[in-house]
């Protein structure tokens, strides 16, 4: 069987073939469905090994569909560069690496996301784009208020315009601001059928409305931690999962020294962030059902202050949220232990 590396890029790919009989072959070919159906549909079957990457679930699609067994490796496995120098680094020597690599198995596979989490992954981007956009027309309009004397007052996003148009403004700064009203609300509009449709989604999938059975956590945290994660059995134990999140600190430890920095912050940043979201809202709006893990972060808020606190219960939402995935039940609150006294007056 021949053993090929490609290194995919935007516009154009390099190709190395290592073939059964020896021989050595290399192409540069445009990144496109047509030209890789030209160079290798007539080949047989092979082995090929290309990186995780924006372009590579589609080229993986387009190779498995000309009859080749294609593998998405995590860029991240140091050994799969192993015989290449780092001194020199081109789009050749990385496509011969590959090719070596998947000759030799020094490979990691990538997790392939299925149809219906990759779409759902879309949809959470695009709801992403769109709160930014809002966010920062709200900065802007702020700003522009508040270098007149005007303050806005405080409220959730969606009545923003509403509170916007209830202060006294002049003409003049009025109209300054009325372009950026304008698209508000057609951006209102828009998240509006974002989060319809993410709800619907949703409700369809019986995994998420487990997930949404945990306090604090809403459909787009669900969808997004499911989008995520995709298959709970690939992981081990909830802390391979919560590292995986980036929700681990960071550790530097040789012989008897050892140092613990904040979070990698590794992975995907969306469910991270509705996560900490999460454990935030727990903290602030104090759901009865949540009481125990709301006791338990007050323990480590005393001791360690709020923001550790934060991020170790965004943890620990991780894990409960794996659990139900892996086991398929929902949560079920437990009692929570009595504060210190001292603890108590402290966050009253």
């Amino acid at each position: 069987m021949d053993h090929i590396g490609i290194d995919v890029h935007k516009r154009e790919s390099q190709i190395y073939i290592l073939a059964e009989g020896g021989e050595v072959i290399e192409r540069r070919i445009r990144t496109e469905g047509e030209r890789f159906a030209a160079v290798l549909g007539a080949r047989p079957r092979a082995r090929m090994l290309i990186e995780a990457s924006t372009d590579s679930e589609w080229v993986a699609r387009c190779l498995e569909a000309l009859g080749h067994e294609v593998i998405v490796a995590d860029p991240n496995f140091a050994p799969m560069y192993a015989t290449r120098s780092r001194k020199v680094k081109t789009d050749r020597r990385d496509a011969r690496a590959l090719a070596e690599a998947c000759l030799l198995g020094a490979y990691r596979p990538a997790h392939r996301l299925s149809d219906p989490q990759r779409h759902v992954r879309g949809r959470l981007g695009v709801r992403d784009a769109l709160v930014h956009t809002r966010t920062r027309y709200i900065s802007v309009i702020r700003a522009l208020l508040r270098q007149h004397g005007y303050r806005v007052p405080s409220g959730s996003a969606n009545s923003f315009i509403d509170r916007v148009q209830g202060l006294p403004l002049p003409g003049r700064l009025r109209s300054v601001v009325a372009p950026l009203l304008a698209v508000m609300r057609h951006l209102n509009q828009q998240l509006a059928y974002s989060d319809a449709t993410i709800e619907h989604l949703a409700v369809q999938d019986p995994r998420v409305r487990r997930l949404r059975s945990v306090p604090s956590v809403g459909p787009v945290t669900a969808a997004a931690f499911l989008a995520a994660v995709d298959d709970a059995q690939r992981f081990r134990h909830a802390h391979q999962l919560e590292a995986y999140l980036g929700l681990v600190p960071r550790e530097y430890s040789s012989g008897e020294t050892q140092h613990r920095g904040p979070i990698t912050k590794a992975g995907h940043s969306r469910p991270r962030w509705l996560l900490i979201q999460a454990a935030h809202s727990i903290l602030r709006r104090q759901p009865p059902e949540a009481e125990a893990l709301r006791t338990w972060a007050l323990r480590i808020a005393t001791r360690r202050g709020k923001h550790v606190a934060v991020v170790a219960l965004a943890r620990r939402l991780a894990g409960i949220l794996y659990a139900l995935l892996r086991d398929g039940t929902v949560y079920a609150p437990r009692r929570p232990a009595a504060l210190p006294d001292s603890v108590a007056a402290l966050h009253a």
